[in-house]
C-alpha cells in the first residue's frame, strides 16, 4: 500500500487545478475548516428541522385527528420526489456548481416548513377536515422533496472532491455528524417551540423555516465556490458508436452500499416515526403530554449515534468495510431491546442502542460509495445515495400499521432486514473490488484508488488519517 508521502507527493498543489475529466482534483490539504463550517450547518439547519417535525408529527396528528399511518404517510410523496430528483440536481451541480444547488435546497426547505406550518395551524382550528388537512400537508411537504433535494448532493460532492482518500471517511463520518447532532437539538427545540404564543404545534415550524433563511444568507454571502469547467457546462452527448455506461444504481461499483443503505435507512426511518407513538401508548399520556418524553428519547438517540460518528469512528480509525459490518450488527441489536422492551426506560436505551448502530453505518455506505468511484462521478454517487435516504420513507406507513397490530412487529423486522444486509449485501462487493483490484475497464476507476493503495481492496484498506483538516 502506497505511503500517505507518496500520495501527498502525487496530489496537485493547486486545489483548483482540474483533473482529466474537468473536474477539481482534491488536495492533501483537506477541506477549509470554514468551508466545512458552513457545509456542515446546511446539513445541520435540514436535520433540525426534519426530527423536529418528526418528533411533534404524532402529537400533530393525533390533535387533528389525522390516523396514525396517515401520518406517517405525509412524508411519503416528499420522499418520492426526493428520490425521483436528486440524481437530476446532482448533474445539475455537475453543470451549475455546488454552492448555487445548495440555495436552492435551503430555499425549498424554507418554503416547504413555512407552508406546512400553515397547514397545520389551520388543522389545529379545525378550519378543515383532517382528510383536508391531511392532503394540504402532504402537498406542503412534497416541495421539500422536489427542491430540499438539491441541497444534499450538492454538500457532499462539494465535501468529496475537496478531500484526498485517506481523509474521505472521517470527513464523510463528520459530515454525516451534522444529521447527528441535528437530531439532537431539533427534538430538544421543538418543545420549546410549541410554547409560541398563537403557534402552538406549529411553532417548531415556523421556527426551523427562519433558521434556514439565516444559513441560506451565511451560504449566499460566505462560501467560496469553485468555477465550473466551461466543458462541464456543456450538454453531454454520448459518442456515436460509444456504449453508454450503467446507471449509477446499475453501477457493480457502487449497487452494494446503495442496496445496504436502502435496508438501512428504511430500518431508522421506521424505527424513528414509530418511536413517537409507542412511547404516547407506553406512557398513557395524552400527545402533548408525552412531547417531552418523546423528544427526550430522540436525543438519547442522537447523542448515541454522534458518539459514533464524532468518537468512535475516529478513536479507531475505522473502515467503510468495519462500519458497515458493526453499523447493522450494533443496530439489529437495539431493535430488538426495543421490540421486547417493558416500559418506558427500557425504550430509550434500545433506541440509543440502534441509532449507536446507525451512526456506524451511514457514514460507512456513504464513504464507501465514495471511495468506490472517480473524483468525476462524485455528484452522481451521491445524488444516487440522497435516492436512497428519501424513497424509504414510503414504507414508513406499513410499519406503523404494522405496530398498531402488534406493537413489537415493525422493530422484529428492522432486525430481519439488517441481518440480510449483513449477510446478503456485504459479501456482494468482493467481485466488483476485484475488478478494480485488477484495473477491469468495466469499472471505470480513475487514479484515485492507485493512489491511496495498489492492489488493494479500496473499501476495506482506506483508513481514516489522523488530524483531518475537514474535522
Amino acid at each position: 500500500m502506497a505511503s500517505e508521502r507518496d500520495c501527498r507527493l502525487r496530489a496537485p498543489a493547486n486545489p483548483l487545478k482540474p483533473v482529466a475529466d474537468g473536474f477539481p482534483a482534491p488536495t492533501d490539504s483537506g477541506l477549509p475548516r470554514r468551508s466545512f463550517a458552513i457545509i456542515f450547518g446546511v446539513s445541520l439547519a435540514t436535520a433540525m428541522g426534519n426530527t423536529g417535525l418528526i418528533s411533534v408529527l404524532p402529537a400533530i396528528g393525533r390533535e387533528i385527528g389525522i390516523p396514525d399511518p396517515m401520518v406517517a404517510a405525509i412524508f411519503s410523496l416528499s420522499a418520492l420526489l426526493w428520490a425521483a430528483s436528486s440524481p437530476a440536481w446532482a448533474r445539475a451541480s455537475d453543470r451549475y456548481g455546488r454552492k448555487p444547488l445548495m440555495m436552492v435546497g435551503l430555499t425549498g426547505f424554507l418554503v416547504s416548513m413555512l407552508l406546512c406550518g400553515v397547514v397545520v395551524s389551520a388543522g389545529l382550528r379545525h378550519w378543515a377536515t383532517p382528510m383536508a388537512i391531511f392532503v394540504f400537508f402532504l402537498l406542503a411537504r412534497a416541495l421539500f422533496g422536489l427542491f430540499g433535494a438539491a441541497a444534499n448532493p450538492a454538500t457532499q460532492a462539494y465535501v468529496a472532491e475537496r478531500t484526498p482518500l485517506t481523509q474521505r471517511t472521517q470527513a464523510m463520518a463528520s459530515l454525516a455528524g451534522a444529521f447527528g447532532l441535528g437530531t439532537v437539538i431539533g427534538p430538544f427545540l421543538a418543545p420549546l417551540f410549541t410554547k409560541i404564543p398563537v403557534l402552538g404545534l406549529a411553532g417548531p415550524l415556523f421556527t426551523f423555516a427562519l433558521i434556514a433563511l439565516g444559513m441560506l444568507a451565511v451560504v449566499w454571502r460566505m462560501l467560496p465556490e469553485t468555477p465550473v469547467p466551461e466543458e462541464a457546462r456543456r450538454p453531454r452527448r454520448p459518442v456515436t458508436g460509444a456504449k453508454a455506461g450503467p446507471r449509477m444504481w446499475q453501477d457493480p461499483r457502487v449497487t452494494p452500499f446503495l442496496i445496504y443503505g436502502f435496508i438501512v435507512a428504511t430500518c431508522q426511518t421506521a424505527q424513528a416515526q414509530t418511536l413517537g407513538f409507542l412511547i404516547i401508548d407506553k406512557l398513557g399520556l395524552s400527545p402533548i403530554q408525552a412531547q417531552f418524553s418523546i423528544s427526550i428519547a430522540m436525543m438519547f438517540g442522537a447523542c448515541a449515534g454522534l458518539l459514533a460518528q464524532w468518537g468512535i469512528i475516529r478513536m479507531f480509525e475505522m473502515t467503510p468495510r468495519q462500519l458497515l459490518r458493526w453499523g447493522v450488527a450494533v443496530a439489529c441489536l437495539g431493535n430488538l431491546l426495543v421490540a421486547f422492551a417493558t416500559d418506558y426506560y427500557l425504550v430509550v436505551a434500545g433506541y440509543a442502542v440502534a441509532s449507536l448502530g446507525f451512526g456506524f453505518a451511514r457514514p460507512g455506505f456513504t464513504a464507501g460509495a465514495s471511495i468506490a468511484v472517480g473524483i468525476g462521478e462524485q455528484a452522481r454517487v451521491a445524488g444516487a445515495i440522497a435516492a436512497v435516504n428519501g424513497v424509504n420513507v414510503v414504507f414508513a406507513p406499513l410499519f406503523v400499521w404494522l405496530y398498531q397490530h402488534f406493537g413489537p412487529a415493525p422493530f422484529i423486522l428492522n432486525s430481519v432486514l439488517m441481518g440480510g444486509a449483513a449477510d446478503l449485501c456485504l459479501p456482494q462487493q468482493r467481485p466488483a473490488q476485484r475488478r478494480s483490484q485488477a484495473g477491469d475497464p468495466r469499472d471505470g476507476h480513475h487514479g484515485d484508488h492507485r493512489e491511496v493503495g495498489r492492489g488493494r481492496d479500496p473499501v476495506g484498506a482506506v483508513h481514516t488519517a489522523r488530524g483531518s483538516r475537514a474535522a
